[in-house]
């Protein structure tokens, strides 16, 4: 079956979920489609039957809560996705009753779908036996470097390359977060092994992955992955101090705000300047009091000056500072604690000539 797990992720086959919403949620692979065959009460319901009464009355039950006019809605649903993706595969959980019968009335009106065997759970399973494999194989190189140094656009340009903090929905950082949320853990774990997968296929004998703590956000790196990680060789970027204060001006104040406007053109300002400030908050303790009085005094004018001019240069003032007075340090701290091994310290386009592994198209 492994093999046929693999080629399901490799050739980006599109999967109908069946299972209830509520199990979608909490973990799903990025290709998929949720179209329950039960909802969540309906799900309720007949699982409480089965514990009282047993399968078959869960069965009956199931059977009487999806007729007439539902099943007919969920049917055409079904049809409907089937044309769309007509490689599609079809899976419930287990890949037992729910996807069985989904695929019979199909069958019953002339659609033919595959069924995974195994359902969610074994597809899960070879996700993450994906990942331990690859951990204990695979050579890394973690690209560290001080905040601004542009590591993740870096990765970007590298096809042996895993962006973690992309694929968590998150910068990293007390200013990372951003207005698209971030995924389940389980659909970052997914999210993450598939990356794996897909890169085993360049053959690459290095891939790089950016130097992240164990948590991204309020996500964690699969434990394996930190511990390989933590042990693997690094590359440290140097960029100057001005370079960095682009970086972050670029990355954390011009696309942040049009993102914010994006979203709500009359109140993106507002809710920005409110991120902005929200984010400084949340590291008061670490800045102290008298140094964080100083750099929220210097982000307020930041932000009243460009509310009414639209200029951005006076933020360069509070980045300078918090990139010295607390970034640095805190980047010299960790750096510091790491026993691994330096093989390489430069620019970012000294790196890059270094990588030698320009990204595909």
């Amino acid at each position: 079956m492994r093999s046929l797990y693999r080629s399901l992720f490799l050739d980006d086959i599109p999967v109908l979920d069946v299972r209830a919403p509520a199990e979608f949620i909490k973990g799903a692979f990025p290709l998929a489609t949720n179209l329950p065959l039960l909802n969540d009460d309906e799900r309720r319901r007949v699982g409480s039957a089965y514990q009282q009464l047993g399968q078959q009355a869960a069965i009956e039950l199931g059977h009487r809560l999806v007729s007439g006019s539902t099943k007919e809605e969920r049917l055409a649903a079904w049809q409907v996705w089937h044309k769309e993706h007509p490689r599609g595969w079809l899976y419930c959980f287990r890949g037992g009753l729910r996807s069985q019968i989904v695929q019979q009335w199909l069958a019953d009106v002339g659609v033919q779908i595959a069924r995974v065997p195994g359902g969610y759970k074994a597809l899960r399973h070879y996700l993450l036996e994906t990942m331990e494999e690859t951990c204990a194989i695979q050579r890394f190189v973690v690209v560290a470097g001080p905040t601004g140094s542009g590591k993740t656009a870096l990765l970007n340009k590298l096809a042996a390359s895993a962006d973690l903090e992309g694929l968590a929905g998150h910068r990293g950082s007390a200013f990372g977060s951003q207005l698209s949320g971030q995924p389940a853990q389980i659909d970052f774990e997914n999210a993450l092994a598939l990356r794996f997968l897909k890169l085993s296929l360049l053959g690459a004998g290095v891939w790089y992955l950016e130097d992240e703590s164990k948590a991204i956000g309020s996500l964690s790196l699969p434990h394996q992955l930190y511990d390989s990680m933590r042990q693997a060789p690094l590359a440290l970027i140097r960029a100057p101090l001005e370079a960095r204060t682009n970086t972050i001006l670029n990355d954390y104040i011009c696309e942040n705000l049009r993102e914010f406007q994006r979203l709500d053109p009359d109140l993106g300002f507002v809710q920005f300047s409110q991120y902005l400030l929200g984010s400084l908050a949340r590291i008061q303790r670490r800045l102290g009091g008298d140094r964080y009085q100083e750099v929220v005094g210097d982000m307020q004018e930041a932000l009243r000056v460009q509310s009414q001019s639209g200029s951005t240069e006076a933020h360069a003032m509070w980045i300078v500072k918090l990139l010295q007075h607390y970034y640095d340090p805190m980047y010299a701290y960790q750096l510091s604690k790491r026993q691994a091994v330096t093989v390489f310290e430069g620019s970012p386009d000294e790196f890059l000539a270094w990588a030698q592994v320009p990204a595909t198209a």
